[in-house]
């Protein structure tokens, strides 16, 4: 048996009572200072900001400042299981962001399920932070929701179970056609589920020269192809996907093992396994077969299945086997980049460029079959995304701050940094208890 990590978490949540807390940064000798950071002092700073709201960037948390929000309605592999306790994962998500990306993430769990509500409440929240992370929202839903808060916000807002996802699958890939020595322009590729994940997985596959005819898409009701009885519903209740079946699917494979048969890559984001794709299936792909199995906390081939098989390259969403995509990361560095620019908006252009930085990183330190994507633990890896995503965002004209890559590298190498010698620190003083 494996160490009892949920018996083991839920024992630690119920001491520290939580992940995160807020601190002062400012600097607080006697109550003298409270003069200059509340009242008389800081009615200046207000009415610098009324003059020019960009003032808020510069005067107040808001540069560094991320909602993390949700409905509660698709928590990890748990579904719609409330707000209240999809709390727990905005708090980690939180963690993250700080630890590795110098980010002050707000978990803000929202008892919210109609998205034009949604949608209401994250907007009227906009003034207080400079970028938004929406969490584990259901599918379609949580297309709606991007899309319309990305039209409405003036500050970055992306949706981590799509871009985050998609864009470390991306950069797990790039390197893995790199090692198999096959082109994206030629190779077939199985999409294994058809939620969030897949679909934004698709639409850069498609910007880095996929072919939609040599992409098929299973779903939980098989595969997608044109003559499914299904797609006038689909059609209505979830046009993003009805999309994906108009452009995929050249031959009109309408078969699970068909779809398999003669296929280079299989990226699976659908439900926890083992068994949900079969050794057998694996065994029709080609040569030098890649499988990614992304579902958490059972992909859905056993690693040591998906080899046995006849698969090359084999990935998982787990730390405890090689290879493991994980959407920390993408977000931590991508909003540490857009933050540190101060960003308006932010594009797939802009999280491609952030995939192309994490396999440039993990080539440039060493790729091979077990090697795909660097690793959390890889400081180095945020910071070289991160200058990347920044210097896009000023490339496309979302930047509201114009700096040069040595600025900007200075910069981000810091407040990624500042955040491990605190830790340490409060390690070192007890002020944190282990």
């Amino acid at each position: 048996m494996g160490f009892d990590w949920f018996t083991k978490s839920l024992e630690l949540h119920r001491f520290y009572k939580g992940k995160i807390e807020i601190v002062p940064k400012v600097p607080i000798r006697s109550l003298d200072d409270f003069a200059i950071w509340y009242t008389p002092g800081v009615a200046e700073v207000c009415k610098r900001i009324h003059i020019d709201k960009n003032e808020s960037f510069e005067l107040t948390w808001r540069w560094n400042t991320a909602l993390v929000v949700s409905d509660g309605s698709r928590v990890l592999g748990l579904g719609d299981i409330g707000a209240e306790a999809s709390l727990p994962v905005l708090e980690g998500k939180a963690l993250l962001f700080k630890y590795l990306g110098g980010v002050d993430a707000i978990p803000l769990a929202v008892n919210v399920k109609d998205p034009e509500n949604f949608i209401f409440i994250v907007k009227a929240l906009e003034s207080s932070f400079g970028a938004v992370n929406l969490e584990d929202i259901e599918s379609p839903k949580c297309f709606y929701i991007l899309e319309k808060l990305q039209q409405i916000l003036n500050i970055p807002v992306w949706h981590d179970d799509q871009q985050g996802t998609a864009l470390v699958t991306i950069a797990a890939l790039i390197n893995s056609l790199k090692i198999v020595d096959k082109r994206i322009n030629q190779v077939r590729i199985v999409l294994f589920g058809a939620g969030a994940a897949n679909l934004c997985t698709y639409k850069y596959l498609k910007i880095l020269g996929a072919k939609p005819n040599n992409i098929i898409v299973v779903d939980s009701k098989g595969v997608l192809h044109k003559n499914r009885g299904d797609l006038e519903k689909m059609k209505t209740e979830n046009p993003w996907k009805y999309q994906v079946v108009l452009e995929t699917n050249g031959d009109d494979v309408q078969e699970i093992e068909k779809a398999f048969n003669g296929a280079d890559v299989v990226i699976a984001a659908s439900r926890p396994g083992p068994g949900v794709i079969k050794k057998e299936w694996v065994k029709l792909m080609n040569k030098d077969a890649i499988v990614f199995a992304e579902a958490n906390p059972i992909p859905e081939i056993w690693p040591w299945e998906a080899k046995e098989a006849g698969a090359k390259i084999v990935a998982t969403g787990r730390s405890d086997f090689p290879n493991q995509i994980n959407n920390s990361l993408g977000f931590p560095a991508v909003f540490r980049g857009v933050l540190t620019v101060r960003a308006r908006k932010m594009s797939d252009e802009m999280f491609i460029a952030a995939a192309y930085a994490i396999a440039k990183y993990t080539e440039e330190t060493g790729i091979h079959e077990e090697r795909i994507i660097g690793s959390m633990q890889e400081t180095e890896l945020y910071v070289k995304e991160a200058i990347a995503v920044a210097e896009k965002a000023i490339e496309l004209g979302y930047a509201r701050r114009k700096m040069s890559r040595n600025e900007l590298e200075n910069e981000i190498r810091e407040t990624i940094e500042k955040t491990k010698k605190y830790m340490r620190i409060a390690l070192e003083s007890k002020l944190v208890t282990i």
